[in-house]
């Protein structure tokens, strides 16, 4: 079955920077889109950005400019790069993979940015920023 390996969270300071990996197994990587979204005490699980299996990149506002999604398909790895890192970003994130396009393609979009049009998750990593 599919897995997808987050890793790299922790603790940092206001202003710090941080890179998130997802590893993924027996997956089609590189014909999936991957996403990756945040969950912060007593909110709602929120986007935070997406790849495609194109490489066309998309953000939330909230995370433009400081935040960079990439990927390696050789390594079924997808990472987020997150710099001037603020409170507010303190979160667990997930990553997510959408192996088809089906879904948001109905929708009208060109990316996935909603849960349900993932097909896969991973467990999850803390990111704690401080002031």
């Amino acid at each position: 079955q599919v897995q997808l390996v987050e890793s790299g969270g922790g603790l940092v300071q206001a202003g710090g920077s941080l890179r998130l990996s997802c590893a993924a197994s027996r997956l089609s990587f590189s014909s999936s889109a991957m996403g990756w979204f945040r969950q912060a005490p007593g909110k709602e699980r929120e986007f935070v950005a997406a790849i495609t299996s194109g490489g066309s990149t998309y953000y939330a506002d909230s995370v433009k400019g400081r935040f960079t999604v990439s990927r390696d398909n050789a390594k079924s790895t997808v990472y987020l790069q997150m710099n001037s890192l603020k409170p507010e970003d303190t979160a667990v994130y997930y990553c997510a993979a959408a192996a088809s396009r089906r879904r948001y393609w109905a929708a009208g979009s060109s990316y996935p940015a909603h849960q349900n049009e993932y097909d896969y998750w991973g467990q999850g990593t803390q990111v704690t920023v401080s002031s």
